[in-house]
Order: structure tokens, then sequence, then C-alpha cells
């Protein structure tokens, strides 16, 4: 392994875990603090407003500006946030108001973060080794993401929520540490000011290629439908009663399971018919969800939702692998950004959709129906994108 992505890879554990661990702490915070499902929701739609309108300038910044830079200066913005609920938060005077604005700042800089730090592992590898590294590099996101929700857990459980926002800082200076060692090869074609034209070419190339097109729409209205995590302070507390300690672990458990799917796919070749395989992960993934939302038994729940982890992350290496073998270097920041839109609007729409559908009926109904919904997608994606169904990675799409 290269010193190049191995760096990669130190900055990208350090920088999923640490924002998989705020995400967890915010959500349980924002519970403690409200005990309502509306508010979990509305954690969702904060989240998705500046991905909303930012994203795609965000790429464009990628595709103009040193990534490498771009990244080191968006993981600052959140260290200081967190500073800022770590203070709060010992001094007894944090609020539900605060806990919005800070979360709408850190998204704000992740929309520039997120786009730049995609952009970089295609400069970090051959291409032929290509697929390889995506798989590699969502293993240790993976287990990143099995890590930080279980950390948060049991530092919550340990020494109360504050001390989650302290961790985080630790975590990001070490992200920031990772990446000022990367030395990405130079940027392949020509790179364009920064203008609305730039900002829009990125769109008009996805919306010609119908493979990529095809992966973020599917991930977009599977998430949106059949995501559970919002919910999850509700299942720990109400109808599992597991606690803190619960809801880490419940947490984790979909984390678990993407990173068992990625060591396993780690140690096979790659898989050469991704398009069929992400339309499989995707079933798995609503089926599973369907599971989850009519548990009322802990062990149960933490293994559907580890399943729904497991087709989760086959899906992930699938929709990478494709998207970024399908797009040029000089236009890879701003197709991320359009991708990293999508999935923003999945993760967070469907904490939007799960928190107040919840609000309205309850939690396992928001789960259930979105598992179906889920499975509704997939059905109308296969029939209607054959070309996305048919989709070798040895047989790029023209």
């Amino acid at each position: 392994m290269s010193r190049n992505l191995s760096a990669y890879l130190a900055s990208r554990f350090c920088s999923a875990m640490a924002m998989t661990m705020l995400r967890a702490a915010i959500a349980w915070h924002v519970f403690d603090l409200s005990g309502s499902a509306f508010h979990l929701g509305l954690v969702g739609l904060v989240q998705f407003l500046p991905a909303l309108f930012l994203t795609l300038v965000g790429g464009a910044v990628a595709d103009t500006y040193d990534r490498r830079r771009v990244c080191m200066i968006a993981q600052s913005v959140p260290i200081a946030c967190c500073g800022v609920l770590f203070a709060a938060t010992q001094r007894g005077s944090i609020t539900l108001e605060l806990l919005y604005a800070m979360i709408l700042i850190v998204s704000i800089a992740q929309t520039f973060g997120n786009p730049a730090r995609a952009a970089l592992l295609p400069s970090l590898v051959p291409r032929a080794a290509f697929p390889r590294a995506v798989t590699l590099a969502s293993t240790v996101q993976a287990l990143a993401f099995v890590s930080g929700p279980t950390a948060c857990g049991f530092i919550i459980a340990a020494a109360g929520i504050g001390a989650v926002y302290g961790a985080y800082e630790l975590l990001a200076l070490g992200s920031v540490v990772g990446l000022f060692f990367l030395r990405p090869a130079p940027v392949e074609g020509p790179r364009r000011a920064m203008s609305w034209e730039a900002v829009r070419s990125g769109l008009d190339y996805v919306r010609r290629q119908p493979v990529v097109l095809g992966c973020m729409t599917l991930d977009m209205f599977a998430v949106i439908f059949g995501g559970a995590t919002a919910l999850l302070p509700i299942y720990a507390t109400d109808i599992l009663q597991v606690g803190a300690l619960g809801y880490g672990v419940l947490s984790a458990a979909l984390e678990a399971g993407a990173l068992l799917s990625a060591v396993v796919m780690l140690a096979l070749p790659p898989v050469r018919r991704a398009g069929r395989a992400l339309l499989v992960a995707v079933t798995v993934y609503g089926a599973a969800t369907i599971v989850f939302g009519l548990s009322q038994w802990f062990p149960l729940s933490v293994a559907a939702y580890a399943l729904v982890g497991v087709a989760d992350q086959v899906s992930v290496v699938m929709r990478g692998t494709a998207i970024q073998l399908n797009t040029p270097d000089e236009l890879r920041g701003r197709v991320s950004a359009v991708n990293f839109l999508f999935i923003g609007a999945s993760n967070q729409l469907g904490a939007v959709e799960s928190g107040f559908v919840a609000a309205l009926t309850s939690a396992p109904f928001a789960v259930v129906s979105g598992g179906i919904g889920c499975l509704v997608v997939v059905a109308i994606v296969t029939l209607t994108l054959p070309a996305l169904r048919d989709y070798r990675v040895d047989h790029p799409a023209a």
C-alpha cells in the first residue's frame, strides 16, 4: 500500500468515526432535551438544507482549487462547533436552538469537504487498482462507522454527552494530520474557473449517464423510504427499553454489518456485475428494514439492523465504483457533489420522513412502511433502467 493511500485511509477513518459519533450524540441529545420524534425529524431537515443549496457549489470548488486544502479547511469548522457544544454542555447552558445552529454550520462545512475528499481517492491509485481501493476505503469507513456510534453510547454512559464532543475534537484533528501527508497526482484535464456553468456541467454529465444517474436515484429514494436511523433513540428508550448502552449497540449494529460485508468483499475478487449486485443489495436492505421495524426483541433488532448494514455496504461499493469509473477526473468533484446531494437528500429527507411519519402514527409504522416503499423503488428502477441492471465494471458505460 502506498504512503498516499495509507494517509488517506487514516484520515478517512478519523473523519468518519468522528462524524458518526457526532451524529449519534446529537440525535441522543436532541431527544433527551425534547423527547419528540418531530424534533428528530427536524435534525434531518436542518442537515439537508445546506446540502440542497451548497453541495453543487462545493463540487465546483473541489474541481477549481486544491482538493486536499479544501478538505482541511472544511474539517476545521466542525472542530470549532464541537468546542462550542462541549463548553455549553459543561456549563449546563445547552439548548435545542444552539444544537440546531451547530448542526447547520457543520452541515455547511460538509458540503465542501465531502466532494473534495471523494474526488481525492482516484488521484492516489492507478485506474486498474481503483475498484480494490474503493473496497478498501469502504472497509476502513465501515470500521469507523462501527466505532463511532459504539463509542458514543459508551462515552455517554460513562462520562456524559459533553465528553462525546471532546472526543470528536481529537478525532477530527487526526483527520487533518492525515490529510497533511497526502500528495495527490495533478488533476487530469482542464481546470475551469468558478461559475454557474461549471456547477451546471456536473448536473449535465450525470443526466447524460444512465448508470451514474441510476445509481444515485436508486440510493436516494431507497434510503428516503427505508432509513430508520433517526428513530433509533425511540427504539432504544421506548420500544426495546435498552437505554444509552443499548442505543450505542443498536447504532453500531448497522455499521458492524457493513464492516463484515466489507471484509468479505475485500477477500473476494471484485464484483463485475455491479448493476445486478446493487439491485439485489437494495432489495435486501428494504426487507431487513421491515424486519427491524416489526421486531420488539433486542437481539432480533440488532441482527436485522446489521443485515441492513451488510446490504448497504455492498450498495456503497457498487455505487462508488460505477460512479467514479464513469466520470472524467476534471469532473469528479462536481459529479461527487451531485452524488452527495443525492446522499444528503436520502439521509436527511429520510430522517425527516421517518420523524414526521412517526410523530403522526408510530415509529414501527414509519419504519415498516418505509421498507415497503424501498422495495417498490427497486422494482421500478429494475424495470425502467436496463443500463443499470446490465452494468458491468469491466465494460464501462459509454
